[in-house]
């Protein structure tokens, strides 16, 4: 299952992926996810390409790279496709190893704007932005998709073969429709029929965890596997994935260990941001996803919600991430 990953000119030693997470996924947590776990690559937030083009300097957490992480995979998203072209050209110049397009996000502002999941709902014109990625890049072009999964949107055939018409390099699809949330379970067949129905690698994602539910995901015939929310205050999960399926001891970090990682993580977001305030408030978002494993984390995440500087931040962490 765990194989090396070709896709368009790019080669990867492993074929698991850590996903877009909106608010989380920029440089400091992909630099902590590639130390602890070396994916085949990591993908930034998604950015709108109406931001990237009025680039400005409180815009700068979106392109920003650290010199110590892996490939990266920049994720755009848009409604129009000379916009599309224009931010390709300018992600490249960035630095990306790879450039996805957005059309799953479920999000009513997104979709309103026509993007996200909009865009499956007209094939004829998801061509064009493709084609428009395909134009202005000599990196490897994907699109990020949702299933037409239970819904009346009969949207599946159609996207497979603007896919492949349009020439791109891989596809990455979510197992659930825009309108299905996740106590929805992933459509494992939904995403077997584009395996099966496209001559690109495709790449599957939704509901992976553990091991068992990768052995799941691996069974549809996908080439790789995107993991996205349980990376989320584990950064090591990919490697411990990896160890697991191939039957090789995996050491979880000590508790003190997570704590510490958990400050690294809000301390580069101080520097990235340039703000230690804005990243204490960001880290209130993810601090209890670090405090997944601790008895009193309700405690600690309400410290955490009343705190104010990085200071009190690693206090407070002192406190609680603690050896038994």
């Amino acid at each position: 299952m765990i194989n090396s990953l070709t896709l368009g000119s790019q080669s990867f030693p492993v074929n698991i992926i850590q996903g877009p997470l909106a608010g989380i996924s920029c440089a400091p947590f992909r630099r902590l996810t590639w130390e602890y776990s070396k994916p085949a690559f990591s993908c930034t937030e998604m950015i709108s390409c109406k931001t990237l083009l009025r680039y400005s300097r409180s815009n700068h957490r979106f392109i920003a790279k650290s010199s110590q992480e892996g490939p990266v995979c920049f994720q755009l998203s848009a409604n129009n496709p000379q916009e599309l072209a224009e931010a390709t050209k300018r992600v490249t110049d960035c630095g990306a190893d790879l450039i996805d397009l957005n059309c799953g996000c479920p999000v009513k502002k997104i979709r309103s704007r026509g993007a996200g999941s909009s865009l499956l709902m007209n094939p004829p014109q998801l061509y064009h932005f493709i084609y428009a990625m395909k134009q202005n890049t000599h990196l490897p072009v994907s699109i990020k998709i949702r299933v037409d999964g239970h819904s009346n949107d009969k949207f599946n055939r159609d996207i497979a073969n603007v896919v492949s018409d349009a020439g791109a390099d891989f596809l990455t699809v979510h197992g659930r429709h825009w309108t299905e949330h996740y106590e929805t379970s992933c459509n494992h067949e939904q995403i077997q029929f584009f395996v099966e129905a496209l001559n690109i690698p495709v790449i599957g994602n939704g509901d992976i965890a553990c091991v068992e539910s990768l052995k799941k995901m691996f069974a549809t015939g996908c080439a790789g596997v995107m993991i996205a929310r349980a990376g989320m205050g584990q950064p090591w999960l990919i490697a411990k994935l990896i160890a697991e399926i191939r039957q090789e001891q995996f050491i979880m970090p000590s508790v003190r260990e997570i704590g510490k990682v958990f400050v690294t993580h809000t301390q580069e977001l101080a520097d990235l941001l340039m703000s230690e305030k804005f990243a204490v408030i960001q880290a209130r978002k993810f601090a209890r996803y670090y405090a997944r494993g601790l008895a009193n984390r309700a405690d600690f995440c309400q410290e955490i919600n009343h705190c104010d500087s990085l200071d009190a931040l690693k206090l407070i962490c002192l406190q609680y991430f603690t050896e038994d």
